[in-house]
């Protein structure tokens, strides 16, 4: 945001947006809790049905990993639902994120961790 759009945006009077923007902004809100959700879910499976990964505690660190993604997408999409409201009330360019990227980061390390310990120890399986 430049100067100019500060000023603009401090001078402008605060106004209830169109309600289908708002709309738009609760939905992109709620994808990103359910992509939260689902990594938690994750977690959660990989530590309750994935079999042994050769390294002790593996599963255990991999689902920490994704449980704390999980931690911060939810509160960074809550951040991200707020900026964007205020910027439609004062109508101020919407702010700009790296969370599309942090994510795609974060799940890209965790599968890369998760298919080296499959390829270095294979899966164990308790028969």
């Amino acid at each position: 945001m430049t100067n100019r759009d500060r000023d603009t945006a401090a001078e402008t009077p605060d106004h209830e947006p169109d309600y289908r923007f708002t709309l738009a902004n609760e939905r992109t809100f709620l994808a990103w809790i359910r992509t939260a959700l689902a990594l938690l879910a994750g977690s959660v499976v990989i530590v309750q049905l994935v079999p042994d990964l050769g390294i002790p505690e593996a599963r255990q660190a991999i689902a920490a990993v994704l449980a704390i993604i999980s931690m911060a997408v939810v509160a960074g999409s809550a951040l991200r639902w707020h900026a964007s409201q205020k910027a439609m009330r004062f109508d101020a360019p919407l702010p700009s994120t790296l969370m599309p990227w942090l994510l795609a980061l974060g799940v890209i390390v965790v599968g890369l961790i998760i298919m080296l310990l499959v390829l270095i120890y294979g899966v164990k399986t308790s028969a």
